[in-house]
C-alpha cells in the first residue's frame, strides 16, 4: 500500500487591488465568478452589509421571537406556531437550516423549563435535527415539543415540526439538556 503524500497548499493572491476577494492560483476566473455570483444572488456581498441596528447581542434572537407564537403550555409539553418569514428563509424559498436549529434550541429550552426546577441551571449538551422536507416561506408551522425523559441530572426533549396547511411532517429534533444546581457563593 502506498503512503499518501501531502499536497502543497495553494498560494492565494488578491484578484485586484481594490477588491477584498482572495482567490487561489489554481482556481479559474470562471469558477471564482460563479461562486461570487452565487453569494450575490443569495444576498451576500460587501455592498449590503448589515445596518448598525443589527449589530447587537440579541438581534438574531429577536428575529426568531417575532416569528414564534406560543399556543399551549403544559407541564412537559409545549406547542407553538412558527411563521416562516423571509428573514428565516434560504435561497430555495424554505426555512433555513440554521434558523431551524436556533428555533429548536429556543423552543426546547422553554419546554425543558416546564419540568426543571428554577434552582437548577440547564445547558444544551446535544441536539439532533432531521430535515425531512422544507417548510415554505410565509407558511405556518406547528411545533409540538414534549419532554420524553426528565430526571435529576438530564432532560430529553423531542420536537416535531408540521406544516399547518398540509399537516406534512417537515422536521424532527431531539435535544438533551444537563441539569446543574446553581452555585450559591
Amino acid at each position: 500500500m502506498e503512503k499518501p503524500t501531502a499536497t502543497p497548499r495553494p498560494k492565494a493572491e488578491a484578484t485586484s487591488s481594490n477588491s477584498s476577494k482572495t482567490v487561489a492560483n489554481n482556481v479559474s476566473a470562471k469558477r471564482a465568478s460563479t461562486v461570487t455570483g452565487f453569494f450575490q444572488n443569495v444576498g451576500v456581498s460587501h455592498i449590503n452589509s448589515l445596518p448598525d441596528y443589527c449589530n447587537n447581542k440579541h438581534f438574531y434572537s429577536n428575529i426568531i421571537r417575532h416569528a414564534l407564537k406560543p399556543d399551549q403550555v403544559l407541564r412537559g409539553r409545549l406547542t407553538c406556531i412558527l411563521t416562516v418569514t423571509p428573514a428565516l428563509g434560504n435561497f430555495y424559498g424554505s426555512l433555513h437550516g440554521g434558523s431551524l436549529a436556533a428555533i429548536c434550541e429556543m423552543v426546547s429550552i422553554a419546554c425543558a423549563r416546564t419540568v426543571v426546577a428554577e434552582d437548577k441551571d440547564i445547558f444544551l449538551g446535544d441536539m439532533s435535527i432531521s430535515y425531512l422536507s422544507g417548510a415554505p416561506i410565509n407558511a405556518d408551522v406547528l411545533i409540538d415539543c414534549s419532554v420524553v425523559r426528565g430526571g435529576r441530572n438530564l432532560t430529553v426533549v423531542a420536537m416535531e415540526f408540521k406544516v399547518k396547511k398540509t399537516g406534512q411532517l417537515a422536521y424532527t429534533a431531539r435535544a438533551i439538556f444537563y441539569n446543574m444546581p446553581i452555585a450559591k457563593i
